[in-house]
């Protein structure tokens, strides 16, 4: 039974016990209402009793005086007819201080009693009409077996005048309980059927408010469609079904591309109502049990049970084509971009938090490469538990001192003069020793602490320029980005505040991005690089070649330098292709009217190669390996003024 049904049924139970203490208390109710009813009725029956025949007899005359023989006969004769008839079962007169002066039945006229301070009869003496139901022969003062049930009534006698006595008379309770009963039975029956009905509807309520809450908790207000809870369920399922029935399952996260973009520029409204645009397409593109989720965000989700390896391919870009149709936000043309990634159960994965990490490295790798579309590729997978535990200990490494930065000379190749130094970080780990940077760096900028990493880098390298002092005037420092760090928009003003917290002209610092950087968000890196370049921060572009970076786009950017990547200098005598590489490298650069720096220089044939092809600056084991900067300082006075020699 699915849990909804069961919270119906548990609630529909629950609101069962109030409705019917409910019908409890109001049955209670009814019969305590009855029981004041036959009261009333015996009352009005006693006192009609009392006006029309008792009084007429007693002509004004008190009770205390004794009775006419022929009053006496009289009443015997009418109350022998009514006991006869049913109406009275016993009827007897008092007079005013208590005693009995008639009886029908002869009791009572010896038994001494008087009024006591809880007598009925002395409040009937006092003019007040006195009733409750009791059985005959129940008083103190009655002898005999207890009888039927009867409406014990007190009267007080009197005709327009002072008290004249008072009647007591038991009337027969049956009668009037049954003309009750008969009118409680209707009630009841419309008391149950009421209850029931109420009930009924609290139930049919109930249900609906728990399916709403059930559809409200498993799906996203905005878009109507499943979320992440209901996804995670149906890809829990498809993944079942796949390692059951041998087959395959995906698991997609489509992710808009700039979608910040459209919301700082349109509004969230807008921006709300192209997701709303953009899900309905998703829903209405997909095959018949598949689904699609809104994850957060920009985020959309998609379950595709049974879809092989040698398919998704083709059902995802016909997904992207839909989503990347052109939209109308109010009445701006917009043509959305989107980028996909999935995992594939069981070959990347076997349960769902592990095929949506990965899933999610894929749409970060097709952002990066801009395919549009990419799968999970586990050579660039690099988490693992020990590289997480590793993250887990650098953030801890950044608050107590563990990080150092050493630093690398380049030299221009010209003149050999040392021109800049690059700052390249080392963690001294305290138990594992020196952990390399390829080590933990991808994992740091996967999970976020790469911002961090590179607020420290910045503000200590600043810091060492400063306490350089003298020795390092004129030197450039340069400092490494990453992509997470260049997609951020508010990333030229973390630069600029590190600048302008240690007071070094801007001039004096190199920002070295890669390739990939670039292309991760392009119009984002775009804007922080001009914003860093007005400022007079330059702008270098590391590892050159081995992106894809198209030359129309990089000639726009506010750039300064390329280094030529080491993959290709490394071999450069002994590999003519390579050297064809870098020759047309260096070109590109000096049309672009950019420096270029060649790394990886380990032998002086290089050296000479790079001279002859005119590459402005060498960085490499020739000149100097990384040092920690109290090193730097004494090095820098042995080889300022010419650190390259070139050998002929």
């Amino acid at each position: 039974m699915p849990s909804s049904w069961r919270l119906f049924l548990t609630y529909a139970g629950a609101s069962l016990v109030p409705v019917a203490l409910l019908g409890l208390m109001l049955s209670v109710a009814l019969g305590g209402e009855a029981r004041s009813r036959g009261l009333g009725e015996g009352r009005d029956q006693a006192t009609l009793i009392a006006r029309t025949t008792i009084e007429p007899q007693l002509d004004g005359r008190p009770l205390t005086r004794a009775m006419p023989g022929a009053e006496l006969q009289a009443l015997h004769r009418l109350t022998d007819r009514a006991v006869s008839a049913g109406s009275i079962v016993r009827m007897r007169l008092r007079d005013t201080n208590g005693r009995v002066v008639f009886s029908d039945d002869g009791s009572g006229f010896n038994d001494g009693s008087r009024f006591n301070d809880e007598d009925e009869a002395l409040d009937a003496a006092h003019g007040k009409v006195v009733a409750h139901l009791t059985h005959l022969n129940a008083d103190r003062n009655d002898t005999g077996p207890a009888g039927q049930r009867v409406v014990e009534v007190y009267v007080p006698l009197s005709t327009d005048g002072p008290v004249l006595g008072v009647l007591e008379i038991y009337l027969p309770y049956a009668p009037i309980a049954a003309e009750i009963s008969a009118g409680l039975r209707t009630l009841y029956l419309v008391l149950g059927i009421g209850l029931a009905a109420l009930w009924a509807i609290l139930a049919l309520i109930s249900a609906s408010t728990m399916r709403r809450m059930v559809h409200l908790a498993q799906h996203d207000a905005l878009t109507g469609l499943p979320n992440r809870t209901l996804f995670q369920r149906r890809a829990a399922a498809a993944i079942e079904a796949a390692e059951r029935d041998g087959g395959t399952a995906a698991v997609v996260l489509a992710d808009v591309d700039r979608f910040k973009e459209v919301n700082d520029t349109l509004g969230h409204h807008n921006g709300d109502a192209l997701l709303g645009e953009l899900a309905s397409r998703l829903a209405t593109a997909v095959r018949p049990g598949d689904t699609v989720a809104r994850l957060g965000g920009d985020e959309f989700g998609l379950v595709l049970p049974g879809i092989g390896s040698d398919e998704i391919r083709t059902l995802l870009d016909r997904l992207r084509a839909v989503l990347e149709a052109e939209a109308t936000v109010g009445t701006l043309p917009l043509s959305p971009e989107a980028s996909f990634g999935y995992a594939l159960a069981p070959a990347d994965g076997t349960d769902v938090d592990t095929l949506l990490r990965r899933a999610d490295m894929a749409m970060y790798l097709a952002k990066g490469t801009r395919t549009g579309t990419a799968r999970y590729d586990r050579t660039r997978d690099h988490y693992d538990a020990a590289q997480l535990a590793l993250v887990a200990e650098l953030r801890r490494a950044i608050e107590t001192g563990e990080l150092v930065l050493f630093y690398q000379p380049k030299a221009e190749l010209r003149t050999g003069r040392v021109c800049a130094v690059e700052a390249l970080l080392r963690w001294q780990h305290p138990v594992r020793g020196t952990v390399p940077p390829d080590a933990f760096l991808p994992v740091a900028e996967k999970t976020g602490l790469i911002d961090a990493l590179t607020r420290w880098v910045l503000a200590t390298a600043l810091a060492q320029v400063v306490a350089w002092g003298p020795a390092f005037e004129g030197l450039s420092m340069s400092v490494n980005v990453s992509a997470r760090n260049l997609a951020r928009p508010d990333f030229a003003d973390t630069v600029l505040a590190a600048l302008s917290a240690a007071g070094v002209p801007a001039s004096r610092l190199v920002v070295e991005i890669t390739e990939t950087a670039l292309m991760t968000d392009p119009e984002v890196a775009a804007d922080v690089l001009a914003r860093l370049s007005t400022a007079g921060v330059r702008i270098s572009v590391d590892d050159f070649g081995q992106g894809q970076t198209s030359l129309g786009y990089l000639s726009t950017l506010p750039l300064h330098e390329l280094k030529i990547d080491k993959s290709f200098v490394g071999d450069l005598p002994d590999n003519l292709g390579h050297a064809a590489i870098v020759r047309s490298v260096v070109d590109l650069g000096h049309n672009l009217g950019l420096q270029v720096v060649a790394e990886g220089v380990e032998t002086h044939q290089t050296v000479a190669l790079l001279t002859a092809t005119g590459c402005d600056v060498a960085q490499g084991y020739l000149l100097a390996r990384p040092m920690p900067a109290d090193d730097l300082v004494p090095w820098l006075a042995d080889h300022r003024a010419g650190a390259l020699t070139v050998e002929h």
